[in-house]
């Protein structure tokens, strides 16, 4: 575990305040969660999630060939489909639009996706005014912060954060009451949406058989963003795709009993292409991105790649014990909890923070309530793998290193040379290769790694210099 991961644990596990809204946060959405799920409720439930598990294996296992039919839907609807490997890619295409439509201002609905590539900081560099529209999202955007959750993003603060927040960040009144901060928001972000150029969205699932982009929110700003700008863009990772319209409904079932205990989210929009021409609203123009970032990567492991059947509806977070201590900030990425305790190794690598798998009791409570039936204790063990193979790995390379250093020193310093020279062509095997008579302390650890893969030759029973002397006499 390195050092800052440990630092910001102990930071958020000696914060009282911090701990009581985490937990309670949590504690609700678990239990809005159970009454939805129950089986007098809704008695298929265990029977759709595997259903949908299903789907998405059979998507994710055959994805080339559903992002090139939902690539031919969006063109036939007049939309414009574009390709980026990474989040550079996305920001240009982005910033091309902007720079040939003379816009200044975007809006944003909520979008995990764009928080992962820093979208927001990428526009703002080169001039642009990137408002985020989703009321959490727009509060910690006004606090320069990440998200605390995937779905509630804003859960770490209280409404007398909110009110300090505005107070310095929108020069209002000390406001506590929730449904004026409310109001205070809204009266801001009416604004933006009246004189937005673009609005940019996520998107939960990406429908391959209509080209369709399908967004489920509950504040209504996710149609204001797609719907009042002239020019909507949607930003996905290439896994949001689903094959079918109709299997849509099996992931709505899920998705917000799943986040937040709805029966079904309070907005549900479809979106297949620019305003027709017997449409009253909508864009003129409609552009959807496909995002790989380290995704294409994850499909080479067969077990692994289940990763990519996340929905994002941070039910892991809520029943994960640890997420329930240590809290979202506390992990090194925009993805927390046990999703992204298996996401962000594999999208960084192991190396970039060795003790996030582990950051993990392996209670199994993530894997009984992800909808879509992610084993995720089984994919933390091969990440724990992962990591002792690589510390075995970096153990040896350092050992070469060590080696090379000493082997340099020895080199570049020619009496040094010509004596260790001698030595070794005394104690060496004599006409035979390292391998097939290698000395016992070389037959140990990182030195016979290292040798199993290279061949080292005995030394001559004479050096050059010795042999140059005697041609001499």
């Amino acid at each position: 575990m390195s050092t800052t991961f440990d630092r910001k644990i102990d930071a958020t596990l000696s914060d009282p305040r911090l701990q009581n809204a985490i937990y309670k946060a949590t504690g609700r959405l678990m239990s809005h969660r159970k009454i939805a799920v129950d089986s007098d409720v809704l008695p298929e439930f265990e029977e759709l999630r595997t259903q949908a598990n299903a789907v998405k294996r059979h998507t994710i296992e055959n994805l080339d060939w559903y992002l090139e039919q939902f690539e031919r839907n969006v063109l036939a609807h007049g939309g414009h489909v574009h390709w980026a490997r990474t989040g550079t890619d996305v920001a240009d295409v982005i910033l091309g639009l902007a720079k040939s439509r003379n816009a200044s201002l975007i809006v944003k609905s909520k979008s995990m996706t764009t928080e992962e590539i820093d979208l927001n900081e990428r526009l703002e560099h080169h001039g642009l005014e990137s408002v985020e529209t989703d009321l959490g999202e727009y509060i910690i955007q006004l606090k320069h912060e990440r998200p605390y959750h995937i779905v509630a993003p804003a859960l770490h603060l209280t409404r007398y954060d909110v009110a300090n927040v505005f107070e310095k960040k929108l020069g209002v009144e000390n406001e506590t009451e929730i449904e004026n901060q409310t109001m205070i928001a809204r009266r801001v972000l009416r604004d933006k949406f009246l004189r937005a150029d673009i609005g940019i969205s996520g998107a939960n699932f990406l429908i391959a058989d209509s080209g369709a982009v399908a967004l489920v929110e509950n504040e209504g700003n996710a149609r204001l963003t797609t719907s009042a700008p002239k020019v909507h863009i949607a930003v996905a990772g290439i896994e949001k795709l689903i094959p079918r319209a109709q299997d849509l409904a099996t992931f709505l079932k899920l998705l917000g009993r799943s986040g937040t205990g709805q029966p079904l989210t309070v907005y549900t929009s479809f979106l297949s292409g620019p305003r027709r021409e017997d449409e009253v609203d909508g864009p003129e123009e409609f552009h959807v991105i496909l995002l790989d970032s380290g995704r294409t990567k994850l499909l080479a492991d067969p077990d692994k790649r289940q990763s990519l059947y996340c929905i994002r509806c941070g039910a892991c977070l809520n029943h994960c014990p640890v997420y329930r201590k240590i809290g979202g900030h506390s992990f090194p990425w925009v993805y927390s909890g046990p999703i992204g305790a298996i996401i962000t190794p594999q999208f960084h690598g192991v190396e970039s923070e060795p003790g996030l798998p582990f950051a993990s009791s392996l209670c199994g409570a993530c894997a009984e309530v992800c909808p879509v039936k992610i084993d995720i204790p089984k994919i933390l063990l091969e990440l724990r793998a992962d990591v002792k193979a690589s510390e075995k790995r970096h153990a040896v390379n350092e050992a070469e290193r060590a080696v090379f250093r000493t082997f340099a020193y020895v080199a570049s310093r020619p009496k040094l040379w010509q004596r260790a020279t001698k030595l070794a062509a005394r104690l060496g095997p004599r006409g035979q290769g390292y391998l097939k008579k290698v000395p016992g302390f070389m037959n140990v650890g990182p030195v016979r790694a290292w040798l199993s893969q290279r061949d080292l030759p005995a030394p001559a029973e004479k050096s050059f210099r010795e042999m140059w002397k005697e041609r001499g006499r």
